[in-house]
């Protein structure tokens, strides 16, 4: 039978595959968008099993927060290249996920996979992105903050770093101001009680040996160590940080002075601890053509 250019038109954007074969499944479907969309499904499956191993560590971190500003999400969505980050197709399918986990509230990951967007679970969408753009996709994981009374206030540097704060009094702006701290500071936890205990005596010991060297009497050797593990503490936590916005006070006073208090955070960057491919511009320009 024939088919219309714009049937095939169609089902091109629906699945993202070439032309002559959307224009062969409608044919082998006799018309049926529905069932030849199946068919390119499944031929998109296949080819996103190819790429599956695939590293994939660039990508983006999206973000969507309620209208009272109660809830909020952050997701990391990954790709191979930055090429393919920066493309639409990748772009509406992080936002459409971080909007999934807003709303849907999934439990953990597997979760998130098994919600709809567009008719069809995200695992589904995905594999169909794998097969559209050429590239390893994956939702790598999300986080959402919810707490009828806190606010959580989110930042974005760009689509590389995202962090979301849960705050407990204070108000909005507050909250992106310290969400704009953390993406800059990377604190490692909120205050030094927060501390894993295993990493403070991992780097208590460091101290303890860097200072036995100075040949000093033990009880100075001591005063030593536990004011360079003050020091240590004030860096790694985000209360002992002087706030990026005014040096001279520290977050914690800051805080303070508005009669606030973090309950906690989450920072993501893209990637990180992923091993990244190391790649020219040109090579991913390349991959592109090649379809690889």
């Amino acid at each position: 039978m024939s088919v219309s250019a714009s049937l095939v038109k169609e089902l091109r954007e629906r699945t993202g595959s070439g032309m002559m074969e959307c224009k062969k499944a409608l044919v082998e479907t006799d018309g049926d968008i529905e069932a030849a969309a199946d068919i390119m499904r499944k031929k998109g499956l296949a080819k996103a099993d190819k790429k599956a191993g695939r590293v994939a560590a660039e990508g983006r971190i999206a973000a969507a927060r309620s209208e009272d500003g109660r809830t909020g999400v952050l997701v990391e969505i990954n790709s191979e290249t930055d090429f393919v980050a920066k493309g639409d197709d990748f772009l509406a399918f992080a936002d459409a996920i971080a909007q999934r986990a807003l709303d849907d509230a999934p439990e953990d990951l597997e979760g998130l996979l098994e919600c709809r967007i567009d008719g069809r679970s995200i695992e589904t969408a995905r594999q169909e992105l794998v097969a559209k753009v050429g590239e390893n996709v994956q939702v790598r994981r999300f986080v959402r903050f919810a707490d009828s009374a806190h606010t959580v206030a989110q930042y974005l540097h760009g689509a590389r770093i995202g962090v979301m704060v849960e705050l407990e009094g204070g108000d909005e702006a507050l909250g992106r101001d310290l969400a704009m701290h953390i993406a800059a500071s990377s604190p490692l936890c909120v205050s030094p009680e927060d501390v894993p205990a295993d990493q403070l005596a991992k780097e208590k010991d460091i101290l303890m040996a860097q200072a036995a060297e100075s040949g000093k009497p033990p009880e100075i050797v001591e005063k030593m160590v536990e004011g360079r593990l003050n020091k240590h503490l004030k860096e790694i936590t985000l209360l002992g940080q002087p706030f990026v916005k005014d040096p001279d006070q520290s977050v914690e006073q800051l805080l303070k002075g508005a009669g606030a208090r973090v309950v906690s955070f989450v920072r993501y960057a893209v990637g990180e601890g992923k091993e990244k491919k190391q790649e020219s511009f040109a090579d991913e320009v390349m991959a592109q053509v090649k379809g690889s």
